[in-house]
């Protein structure tokens, strides 16, 4: 099971949709995926396996080189876009 933080940078708007449609996509597809959820503070403290969040955080995180993966999604509620981002990112765990 991967343990993902949706997170945006106040933690209450785009990453609250993000994590509802996101969690749509795992049961619909039966992803081994959990998800937590928090504003970008909650890094500090995460130990889990990849950040799903807006496009324009995903530029700035992957700067800071975290060691987790980073998930930049455009449109937080197209399913079909989170569909795509999270096989990408399982298929990366199974190398």
């Amino acid at each position: 099971m991967y343990k993902i933080l949706i997170a945006c940078r106040a933690g209450v708007g785009s990453s609250l949709m993000l994590k509802i449609k996101t969690q749509q996509v795992i049961k619909e597809n039966n992803f081994p995926i959990e998800v937590e959820h928090g504003s970008l503070d909650s890094l500090n403290g995460f130990n889990g396996d990849a950040v799903e969040t807006v496009i324009d955080v995903a530029e700035e995180l992957k700067n800071k080189n975290l060691k987790c993966d980073i998930i930049g999604i455009r449109n937080v509620v197209d399913r079909k876009e989170i569909k795509e981002a999270l096989e990408k990112f399982l298929v990366s765990k199974e190398k």
